[in-house]
C-alpha cells in the first residue's frame, strides 16, 4: 500500500515552512540578504540544517521567496495608494510619499530589496517586481493622460522611468553608509528631505503641477 501524507502532516509542513520564511524575511530585515544563512537559520527554527531542504531546495530559492514575499508587500501598498478615487496628481504624490516612508520605517529591509547584490534566483525576483512597480504607474499615467493632467507620450517607458528614480532616490539614503552616518549623529537627508524631491521631480517628469503646502490640505 502507497504511503499517502495526511491532511495534518501537511498543515504541520506547511505552518513550518511559513516560520522557516518569517524567520528568514527577520535576518534579511536585520542584516541583508548577506546575513541569511542556512545553518543560522537552522538555528532559529531549532533544527538541523538538512532539515531545511525539505522544505526549499536551495539557499537561492529561500531568499527569492523572501524577496518575492516582501515585495509583494510593497505592491500593494503602492497600489493601493495609486489606486485610490481622486485626483491623479494627488494619487501619484500619496503613492510615492507611502512608498518611501515604508522604505524608511525598514532601512535595511528596503536597500536589500532595491540594491543589494543577490544570488541569480533573487535577481530574478527583482526584475519581475519592478515590471510589477511599473504597471502601477502605467496604469495610473493612462488616467492622468485621458484626465488631462499628465503630459507623457510614451506611457510604459515613462512608468519604468518612474521606478528606476525611486530606486536611484532611496538607495543612496537606505545605504549602509548612510545609516552608519546617522547612527553617529551626522547631518544626513531625513524622509522629508527625500520625499519632497521625489515627489517634485516625478510631478515634473510626467508634467504634473507641483504641490504647494496650500494645495496639498
Amino acid at each position: 500500500m502507497a504511503y499517502r501524507i495526511t491532511e495534518a502532516r501537511l498543515q504541520r509542513d506547511n505552518a513550518q515552512r511559513e516560520r522557516i520564511l518569517e524567520l528568514a524575511q527577520a535576518q534579511v530585515a536585520e542584516g541583508g540578504f548577506a546575513a541569511l544563512t542556512m545553518q543560522g537559520l537552522a538555528e532559529q527554527a531549532g533544527m538541523a540544517t538538512g532539515s531545511l531542504y525539505r522544505y526549499f531546495r536551495s539557499k537561492g530559492q529561500l531568499a527569492a521567496e523572501v524577496f518575492a514575499r516582501a515585495s509583494q508587500r510593497e505592491v500593494d501598498a503602492l497600489g493601493e495608494a495609486l489606486g485610490a478615487p481622486g485626483d491623479p496628481t494627488r494619487r501619484l504624490a500619496d503613492g510615492l510619499h507611502r512608498f518611501a516612508a515604508r522604505a524608511w520605517e525598514s532601512r535595511q529591509l528596503a536597500f536589500a530589496l532595491i540594491a543589494e547584490p543577490v544570488d541569480p534566483e533573487v535577481d530574478e525576483q527583482r526584475l519581475i517586481f519592478r515590471e510589477a512597480y511599473a504597471e502601477l504607474f502605467a496604469n495610473l499615467l493612462e488616467e492622468g493622460v485621458a484626465r488631462g493632467v499628465f503630459q507623457v507620450s510614451q506611457i510604459h517607458l515613462s512608468a519604468a522611468c518612474l521606478v528606476g528614480a525611486i530606486a536611484e532616490a532611496l538607495v543612496g539614503p537606505l545605504s549602509p553608509p548612510a545609516r552608519a552616518a546617522r547612527d553617529v549623529g551626522e547631518t544626513t537627508l531625513d524622509l522629508e528631505q527625500v520625499s519632497q524631491a521625489l515627489v517634485q521631480f516625478c510631478l515634473r517628469a510626467v508634467g504634473a503641477p507641483l504641490f504647494t503646502q496650500e494645495n496639498k490640505k
